[in-house]
């Protein structure tokens, strides 16, 4: 049974202007898109610049150019209504549902979208988890940039559950390896995943890391700087220190113990060690995470796959980050199609659906 999203109106759907098109951020733009994000399964991270409508728009007028989809106008009556399906070509989890609802939005309001699935849900090989109805040429219009969005948030989603579930006890972060652009929408996907956001970016919290280490002169004048900062401009935010070794896990205990200090996690950087068999020795991180002994937040970073995140996660560590979960991101397999008999019949003959 299929249960409907509600899609407001509030945006012009004319987009296939040839104006150039210059992306403004704005901190309130994530709270005003086609989506009410009340209804939405997992809400997007937030952020005081990123304008989501805005690189929505971007990825719309790069595929419009200056004339618009000369193909649909060639071929589509302009008055014609259709009715499309999302189908999965293969086992994940779906993400990028809200986002899809925005993407149909800006094209044309009046288009009707009904999901059986949300973005979060697990979906099999061969599943019509969705459909469209309105205008054929608006949903045609639309079809790429949503799939493009979904094919990327699903396959990040889909790794991520995977390690989240097997990092368990510990909570499983990406980092700000994103693609140029889609930070918000990256890190969105991770969240639907099952997995926690790391810093947004710069701005959010410090992140004290090897290079900052070597320009200040050592891990404690680096940490000395940071406390002096936040001090004197009156903020407070999350402090992480990156170590790499356990005499550097030794020094920032020995300065969190003899100043005050806004330092809230430490990151455990290559403790994971390969060994030629292809598992991996925790030992070392363990040992680090003894010395903490729990007087701040933990974070294991390097060397982490689906095939040792588990053993990772039961080292005591209170997150594990990894930059895999966007850098690398394999896109799951989503088509949307008007004729979708004709299009499980080749799927099947291609083993993709």
């Amino acid at each position: 049974m299929f249960g409907a999203l509600s899609v407001s109106a509030f945006v012009s759907p004319h987009l296939s202007t040839a104006s150039r098109l210059i992306v403004k951020m704005s901190a309130t733009e994530t709270r005003k898109i086609g989506v009410s994000l009340e209804s939405v399964t997992v809400k997007p991270p937030s952020h005081p610049t990123y304008d989501l409508k805005g690189v929505i728009k971007l990825a719309l007028a790069e595929d419009a150019g200056d004339r618009g989809d000369v193909t649909c106008m060639a071929t589509i009556p302009t008055d014609m209504e259709v009715e499309a399906h999302f189908l999965a070509k293969e086992d994940g989890v779906i993400a990028g549902i809200a986002l899809a609802e925005m993407v149909f939005c800006e094209v044309d309001p009046s288009l009707k979208v009904e999901w059986s699935r949300k973005d979060g849900d697990y979906v099999q090989k061969g599943l019509q988890f969705g459909k469209v109805h309105g205008r054929a040429h608006n949903i045609v219009v639309a079809e790429r940039v949503v799939l493009n969005f979904m094919q990327r948030m699903s396959g990040i989603a889909t790794l991520t559950k995977a390690m989240a579930d097997a990092a368990h006890p510990a909570y499983m972060l990406e980092t700000r390896k994103t693609a140029p652009g889609l930070r918000l929408v990256d890190k969105w996907a991770v969240l639907i995943g099952g997995g926690r956001n790391h810093r947004m970016g710069l701005f959010d919290m410090v992140m004290i890391k090897d290079n900052h280490i070597s320009i200040a002169g050592g891990v404690q004048n680096a940490l000395r700087s940071v406390d002096l900062y936040l001090d004197q401009n009156n903020l407070q935010m999350g402090v992480e220190v990156e170590t790499r070794t356990l005499e550097e896990v030794t020094e920032v205990l020995h300065y969190a113990s003899q100043n005050r200090t806004s330092l809230t996690r430490i990151m455990l950087d290559n403790m994971v060690v390969p060994l030629p068999n292809g598992d991996v020795d925790v030992s070392m991180l363990k040992e680090a995470v003894d010395l903490i002994n729990g007087r701040f937040e933990t974070e294991a970073s390097g060397n982490v796959t689906l095939e040792t995140v588990h053993k990772i996660g039961q080292s005591g560590v209170t997150y594990i980050s990894s930059g895999a979960l966007t850098h690398s991101v394999k896109a799951l397999d989503i088509s949307l199609k008007i004729d979708t008999e004709l299009a499980l019949k080749v799927g099947r003959r291609t083993r993709r659906a």
